[in-house]
């Protein structure tokens, strides 16, 4: 990497009385008054970093005694190339009381030739270089991104690190990350993103626009942004997705190399995205939608087209359902919209439609999606969809084509949204604040208002079977065999033919099919009130040599009723669980002294492993530390030695273990005495 962007030197010119010449203008309070109070003592700089709407200092050296009654001046702030006090751009700070200011100045202390001044900006001014640095701020209650939780706001400004949630919203997994929004560079980087997008310096001070104008510069569809997305399972001129394990080096490459960096998935995504509102100090946090439906026309409906016998017709059916699916919520402010509607906003930065003729998505209030209020800006319609379509089940007639709805089930998109909990490395069910529960006089009110604004859900009502049918919960590792069973219940007082499809798929997070490996096509009885288990054998020399990064399965069972006509379904999504590797530091950890960290890995499969690839990654302790392993035979164990130091507050080192088929990870906590 070649160094990060450098600030520039503090740029304060004054306006001075000609009897008093200045000799020296410096901030030597940032450690003990300065950073501390505007919470940036964790940012690595050493210039002066500085949030809206709260008080700094600056200490004034003059030649001789300052005289209040006599002598008269003011601080200057500029930004931009063409700086005017009517765009914001120029600001001129008085110390005066009866002489106005945009910015509040006061002399705080004043010894011999030796001024202390107080200047606080306004709590809307811009954000960038000012030669200092001005952040927007989340300790001013006028600032459009105040959070007045002070939990919330310390885990969505101040947090380095995280979790982010992957998976089954029945079987979760978790992905450490390393946010690093006060890493030495990422600063820069992320007003660099800024200059990239040539967003005007006058709209820096607006939240709504920072954060929609990054949700499209975090993608490089169409402005040459920061990522490359790429979900074709071939990383050969990048970085795989499941790889990364911070921001830092992500935003760093780009702020030297000015090109997009490959590859990203919506989780990476997310997860830059999320350093960057935290690093200009908007509150973020990453947030997983289980079941996540990608609606393109505004119906809310996602097809799956059944053939006469019930089977699934794979060619006819192109939609699909994301297993997971991560964004951002930023908090704010949202004067543009009725009082309410502020607080939590999504963003996603995920290339995955165009808004106002650019791949981005939000800010979109999370209050507006809930209560179908889908004709607010921005992209409110498409996240309504994301936690709300139905799936529909439709029986296509060979004669003419037709389809007919045989089955809706309502419940089975936004199944569970999800996000960390402050303070705590643990998940926050935050589903309640997306949507209503389904079949509640609630929900149908929020669908009728969504109806207003175009969105139409299936209106058919098919008659419920009764034949109930269900895929139990499977937890499954990695090269296991395992059982696939299927719960027939027959609720009626008649006997029961079902003629049952069931088809294993391996696939993409995103529901993409990769290959199948399974089909069976068992004919079930059922006697009047009774239930039946059907049970199959699934063995890992089917599945393994298919699989593909992150190894999810997708298993869906489809039967007709013989007697009634009726069609019966059931979907389930098995996550293969991969081993933990074990992270173990020797010895005491002290600050600012070197420690040993252990990394092991034991193969625990029948085969072996080849070109195994370890990223290891510390903030503040560890640099990132790539490896490889050519070879690691079954059973075999890797160990690795690791020195990093010094150790700064408690933090954890996260690692990544990338296979040909499955990502692996572990972590461990170091809390480091003084």
């Amino acid at each position: 990497l070649s160094p990060p962007l450098s600030p520039p030197s503090l740029s304060l010119s004054l306006s001075l009385s000609p009897a008093l010449p200045l000799l020296s203008l410096s901030h030597p309070f940032s450690h003990e008054v300065n950073t501390p109070q505007h919470s940036t003592h964790l940012y690595a700089s050493d210039h002066l970093i500085v949030r809206r709407g709260q008080e700094f200092q600056l200490k004034v050296t003059f030649d001789r005694p300052y005289k209040p009654s006599d002598d008269q001046f003011a601080v200057e702030f500029v930004i931009g190339g063409s700086p005017q006090f009517s765009k914001g751009t120029y600001i001129p700070v008085s110390v005066a009381k009866d002489r106005q200011s945009p910015w509040a100045g006061r002399v705080v202390d004043s010894t011999d030739n030796v001024v202390t001044v107080g200047i606080t900006p306004a709590p809307d001014c811009i954000v960038g270089k000012w030669r200092t640095y001005v952040a927007v701020v989340t300790y001013s209650t006028s600032d459009s991104v105040f959070l007045d939780d002070a939990d919330e706001r310390e885990e969505c400004v101040l947090n380095e690190v995280g979790v982010i949630y992957h998976g089954a919203y029945d079987d979760m997994s978790e992905r450490p990350w390393n946010f690093g929004q006060f890493d030495y560079g990422v600063l820069d980087a992320c007003l660099f993103i800024m200059d990239k997008a040539a967003m005007p310096i006058t709209n820096r001070g607006d939240a709504i626009k920072v954060a929609r104008k990054a949700s499209a510069m975090l993608n490089s569809h169409d402005d040459d942004g920061v990522l490359v997305g790429n979900w074709s399972g071939d990383y050969t001129y990048g970085v795989a997705p499941t790889s990364w394990t911070g921001s830092t080096e992500i935003l760093l490459n780009y702020s030297s190399s000015k090109t997009p960096v490959c590859y990203a998935q919506c989780w990476v995504y997310a997860a830059v995205f999320n350093t960057f509102l935290r690093c200009l100090g908007i509150p973020a946090r990453v947030v997983t939608n289980f079941f996540s439906a990608h609606d393109n026309d505004g119906n809310l409906k996602t097809d799956v087209i059944l053939d006469e016998n019930g089977r699934i017709d794979k060619h006819r059916t192109k939609d699909s359902i994301w297993n997971y699916h991560c964004w951002n919520e930023c908090y704010m402010s949202r004067p543009d919209l009725p009082q309410g509607f502020g607080g939590w906003q999504a963003v996603d930065a995920t290339p995955q439609e165009t808004s106002d003729g650019m791949y981005r998505c939000g800010p979109a209030s999370v209050q507006a999606i809930k209560h179908g209020q889908i004709c607010f800006p921005f992209d409110a319609s498409f996240l309504f969809a994301e936690v709300n379509s139905d799936v529909v089940f439709y029986s296509r007639n060979p004669r003419d084509g037709t389809l007919e709805p045989v089955k809706v089930n309502s419940s089975h998109v936004g199944r569970m949204v999800v996000t960390k909990v402050p303070g705590q490395d643990a998940r926050r069910d935050i589903t309640d604040q997306y949507k209503f529960p389904e079949g509640s006089p609630e929900e149908r009110t929020v669908v009728e208002k969504a109806e207003e604004y175009g969105c139409h859900r299936e209106k058919a009502t098919p008659p419920e079977a009764d034949v109930e049918l269900d895929m139990p919960l499977m937890e499954v590792r990695v090269g296991d065999d395992f059982e696939l069973k299927l719960e027939f219940n027959n609720t009626s007082d008649q006997a029961r033919t079902v003629d049952v499809y069931v088809s294993g798929n391996v696939v993409y997070y995103t529901g993409v099919t990769s290959s199948e490996f399974l089909f069976k096509t068992p004919r079930v009885i059922l006697d009047p009130k009774k239930a039946e288990k059907q049970v199959m054998e699934v063995r890992s020399q089917d599945y393994m040599r298919k699989l593909v990064e992150q190894a999810n399965l997708h298993f869906i069972a489809t039967g007709k009723v013989k007697e009634t006509g009726q069609i019966i379904t059931s979907m389930r999504v098995v996550t293969l669980h991969t081993p933990k590797l074990s992270v173990e530091v020797s010895g005491l950890a002290k600050v600012s002294e070197e420690m040993m960290v252990t990394v092991e890995f034991t193969n625990p499969f029948k085969f072996n492993l080849e070109d195994v690839y370890v990223r290891v990654e510390g903030p503040a302790v560890i640099s990132l530390t790539p490896r490889n392993l050519k070879l690691l035979t079954r059973s075999t164990t890797a160990p690795l030695m690791l020195r990093g130091g010094p150790v700064g507050p408690p933090f954890p080192v996260v690692h990544d273990q990338l296979l040909r088929l499955a990502h692996i990870e572990g972590e461990v906590v170091v809390l480091a005495p003084h």
